[in-house]
């Protein structure tokens, strides 16, 4: 079903919005910056014809996006509910997803992407506001995940009294989740570092189709946050850093710890290894130099990467399609990048040899991670 909105918004992390601006100007003139907060950029539609409810952006800094239905001001949460509903009349949600916009980086005065209790309370408002009349009375699902295909309504808290309305139909893994984020990090787990909320979240994004006792090697992996990670999804790991591992990550039965750097070690010992994972405190040309001799190597043969590249300056934003064209020359034709919910001044890239790799046979092997 086509929509008659004319604007959209996207959600991206604070600090980059220039980035995200940049990216849609280029890959979609058409869309023209309309209103923009810290964390949030709305754009108004002047192509012809009107846009599908399926659109994907395809963005690397658009960590959600959606069609805006209007803005709602009030003081009363109860009335400002029911105005979303007034305007977002006319369809079949399954779903409510309500978020706050960022209110800094993530990582920075404790703050870590998520579902807000304040958001929380807002959904309870929102479900309580839904029409009697009009609408197919089906159990509405408030902040959970949606599946493919169902229509989501969105609320965005951009203010305690400035709300966006909106509404997106589900054609990606992140749009299944609340404000696109993957997972949240209000869980009963003790992290070795933030690495380990990167990984899990890069996992459920990039749906590599991991099978438990596949062997990878992580580089950087020092103190061993992305490796806790990938041992809880059943991986054998071998971590690759000079530096010193947590004690409880050296202890467990599957992982090996080689105290060296990358381009210490020889390239023989990554025969077997299906997965490659790198997050490295360098700038992206840097890390790209190093995955490229070792995947290159007549004797390696990787099935995919999960890359971090930092951005030290946002103008590094603008080599991402360079960076993307560098590692399909070496033979993953499947190549995505996305500035994850818990990524700070970096981006994830993802690569797989083949597409049709990402069988949903094999990705249900993976355990349930989000």
């Amino acid at each position: 079903m086509p929509t008659q909105g004319q604007y959209l918004f996207a959600i991206c992390q604070v600090g980059a919005e220039n980035a995200l601006k940049s990216e849609l100007k280029r890959e979609w003139p058409q869309l023209h910056l309309s209103y923009s907060r810290r964390g949030l950029v709305t754009f108004k539609w002047v192509g012809e014809g009107i846009l599908a409810d399926d659109l994907d952006l395809r963005s690397t800094f658009a960590r959600c996006h959606g069609f805006s239905l209007g803005r709602v001001n009030g003081t009363e949460a109860a009335a400002m509910a029911r105005e979303v509903w007034r305007i977002a009349e006319g369809r079949d949600y399954s779903h409510v997803h309500v978020w706050q916009r960022d209110p800094c980086p993530p990582g920075q005065h404790g703050f870590e992407p998520g579902v807000s209790e304040l958001a929380e309370e807002v959904s309870r408002h929102v479900i309580a506001a839904r029409p009697e009349r009009g609408l197919p009375q089906r159990p509405l699902l408030a902040n959970v995940r949606a599946r493919p295909g169902d229509y989501v309504l969105d609320c965005v808290l951009v203010e305690p009294n400035e709300w966006i309305a909106g509404y997106h139909r589900v054609t990606s893994v992140p749009a299944r989740y609340p404000g696109g984020v993957c997972l949240s990090a209000r869980r009963e787990v003790v992290p070795i570092s933030r690495a380990y909320w990167k990984m899990r979240e890069a996992l459920t994004w990039s749906q590599l189709p991991l099978v438990r006792g596949d062997r990878c090697v992580e580089i950087g992996s020092a103190p061993g946050g992305a490796a806790q990670a990938l041992l809880a999804a059943g991986l054998r790991v071998t971590g690759i850093d000079p530096a010193e591992m947590d004690e409880s990550v050296l202890r467990h039965p599957r992982f090996t710890h080689v105290r060296k750097r990358a381009a210490d070690v020889k390239r023989r010992e990554f025969r077997g290894v299906r997965w490659l994972m790198a997050d490295s405190n360098v700038v992206p040309g840097q890390t790209l130099k190093s995955i490229e001799d070792i995947v290159t190597h007549r004797e390696v043969h990787i099935r995919g990467l999960l890359l971090t590249l930092k951005l030290s300056e946002w103008k590094l934003a603008d080599q991402i399609g360079d960076f993307v064209a560098r590692v399909r020359r070496w033979g993953y034709h499947y190549v995505r990048t996305r500035q994850l919910a818990f990524n700070r001044q970096e981006i994830c890239l993802v690569a797989l040899r083949e597409r049709s790799q990402r069988r949903a046979s094999r990705v249900k092997k993976q355990p349930d991670i989000s």
